[in-house]
């Protein structure tokens, strides 16, 4: 069992507490409101959503969860978060269910078999990363059966989000798979700074643009996180991403104390 390194503070690890604030993510006043009613043909096959506290980001995190459950929930859900501590892998999978205080989250066994083939199964290397971590009670909420496939990447150079989107295209065949690409944006910078960082990194997100992403990233020296796991899960859209949110920590906290941090929704469909 993988068991939570930030539940507490990142998160209540209580689980009734827990469940009210990803509740309250969706209801507070600058969240999406609750899923409504889940419509009958799966077009979303991969987001990105933010991953910093909740009372910071997850208002930002429910526009992205409340599309996946209207749009149908999948077979498994490949998580991809950046690494923050330094793993002794490119990439690293975690073959072990996750615990969060909602409960277990189950793998999924077929696509981890597969996925096994290509990337290593180190479950120590995702003891103490949070950015994965946090997507998981929000899955939990909107899919209580769900089966995940969590991964941590280290080189987040295109070379290697473009090997890994490989890996979960062939892992994943015959499977509903939707991709779950966990990134912040812009770090400690001006509110306006953020947005003008934001908006460039975005539109080429939203394009599909990789090879754009990236070099706005490099020229501009913007402080996305988890750019390659944007770059993965642009990968897998067939039209134009959507932008379903682009806020800052000072919308959710109402402060900004000099700097901002930038968090971005985004679905890709089929």
């Amino acid at each position: 069992m993988r068991y939570p390194a930030v539940a507490g503070r990142f998160y209540p690890n209580d689980k009734k507490m827990l469940n009210g604030e990803i509740r309250d993510c969706f209801t507070h006043r600058i969240g999406p409101g609750l899923p409504g009613v889940c419509s009958k043909e799966r077009k979303i096959v991969s987001v990105i959503a933010p991953h910093a506290g909740y009372m910071a980001s997850g208002m930002n995190a429910a526009y992205a969860y409340k599309r996946i459950a209207e749009d149908g929930l999948p077979d498994v859900y490949i998580i991809i978060g950046p690494d923050h501590h330094g793993i002794p892998y490119d990439i690293a999978m975690c073959g072990e269910p996750y615990v969060t205080p909602l409960g277990v989250c189950n793998i999924h066994r077929e696509a981890a078999e597969r996925m096994r083939k290509a990337i290593p199964d180190d479950p120590h290397s995702h003891k103490y990363e949070h950015s994965v971590e946090v997507q998981v009670p929000f899955i939990q909420y909107i899919d209580p059966n769900a089966r995940i496939l969590p991964i941590i990447m280290s080189d987040q150079s295109r070379e290697c989000a473009e090997y890994l989107a490989k890996a979960i295209a062939e892992a994943c065949d015959g499977l509903d798979a939707l991709v779950v690409a966990s990134s912040d944006m812009s770090h400690y910078v001006t509110k306006e700074q953020a947005y003008s960082e934001g908006k460039d990194v975005l539109e080429r997100v939203c394009a599909r643009d990789v090879e754009g992403m990236y070099d706005v990233i490099e020229k501009r020296g913007i402080t996305a996180c988890g750019y390659g796991p944007m770059a993965a899960a642009m990968s897998f859209g067939r039209s134009v991403g959507e932008l379903l949110r682009y806020s800052d920590s000072d919308d959710s906290l109402g402060y900004h104390d000099g700097g901002v941090v930038g968090y971005a929704s985004v679905a890709f469909f089929r």
